[in-house]
């Protein structure tokens, strides 16, 4: 299965095949300031499932809440972040799953960043919850 994920614009997206191999709901304060909303939901692709990418990304380098570097891409024109690359999953690009567009993506498994929550969210029981971003290529 192939999906794209574009911009409000339309000028910047991403096109992968497969499945994720990581889909979480991170409320760290990045992801949070990133969206606008109080957390963000990424999809993690294998970097060899990127079919192509199109448009010219303005990009954005910074640092994880866990202190590593992480470079999102986003639209110059309509400003939305549409991937990221981050060093706490190597070889893997993150793509905000509301880019797809899809209402069938599938969903999430992991809350992570649970210490920095809105205490209002509340995420599904049979979700995994860390406190914390982990991750086994860190």
């Amino acid at each position: 299965m192939n999906r794209v994920a574009r911009c409000t614009c339309g000028d910047l997206s991403i096109k992968v095949q497969g499945e994720p191999k990581l889909s979480l709901a991170c409320n760290c304060v990045n992801c949070q300031r990133r969206t606008g909303s109080v957390f963000g939901v990424s999809a993690y692709f294998d970097n060899n499932s990127i079919i192509e990418k199109t448009g010219c990304p303005s990009h954005f380098q910074g640092e994880s809440d866990s202190g590593k570097k992480i470079t999102t891409s986003f639209c110059s024109k309509c400003g939305s972040t549409v991937f990221w690359e981050a060093d706490f999953f190597h070889g893997l690009v993150g793509i905000a799953v509301g880019c797809f567009s899809d209402p069938d993506f599938p969903e999430p498994s992991t809350a992570a960043w649970t210490d920095s929550k809105h205490k209002w969210v509340s995420f599904p029981e049979y979700w995994h919850c860390l406190k914390k971003q982990e991750s086994k290529n860190a």
